[in-house]
């Protein structure tokens, strides 16, 4: 009984290895009964215009890396962020974004989740491999956990402080 059950096992498996495709296959092609399709990068696209990947980019004239110094340069406060500052999608997304609320600055940002784009141009920028990343006053400061410290320490209040006077005053 072991041995025939071993034995319809070692046929299975036999003809299974036979089965497989070796070589790259493009078009469609049916295995085992499952129709298979695969297409090269440079093929025209089989779906309708409405149903590819879009940028999520306001302005699609300029450069993803345009839009990263755009952002920079125009927001005393940037972070570059997984999910948005009313709802973090990570943990230490969240404590860069609790830290920079205790100083009441204002907030810009963006979400590296919704374009893969916009998350290697900010990489690329930056010369920083992880997130969240933040940006004050055009200078990249860094993660979490150097806002953190900085917070920690009493850097961060130094480097905020024209921009909390500032919003102070403002609202006397």
């Amino acid at each position: 009984m072991a041995r025939s059950l071993s034995t319809i096992l070692f046929k299975g498996l036999t003809r299974l290895s036979s089965t497989r495709i070796s070589a790259p296959v493009c078009g469609s092609f049916y295995q085992n009964g499952i129709k298979y399709s695969t297409t090269l990068s440079d093929d025209p696209p089989d779906t309708h215009k409405d149903f590819r990947p879009a940028s999520k980019l306001e302005d699609p004239s300029l450069s993803v890396r345009d839009i990263v110094e755009q952002d920079v340069k125009e927001n005393p406060v940037m972070i570059y962020m997984k999910g948005i500052p009313e709802l973090p999608r990570c943990g230490f997304s969240s404590l860069a974004v609790r830290v920079l609320k205790e100083y009441n600055v204002p907030l810009s940002a963006r979400n590296i989740l919704e374009d893969p784009e916009l998350k290697n141009a900010v990489k690329a920028f930056s010369n920083w491999p992880t997130f969240p990343q933040i940006f004050i006053n055009g200078e990249f400061v860094g993660g979490s956990d150097i806002i953190l410290s900085m917070h920690q320490n009493g850097e961060l209040e130094e480097k905020l402080k024209d921009m909390v006077s500032s919003k102070g005053n403002s609202a006397s």
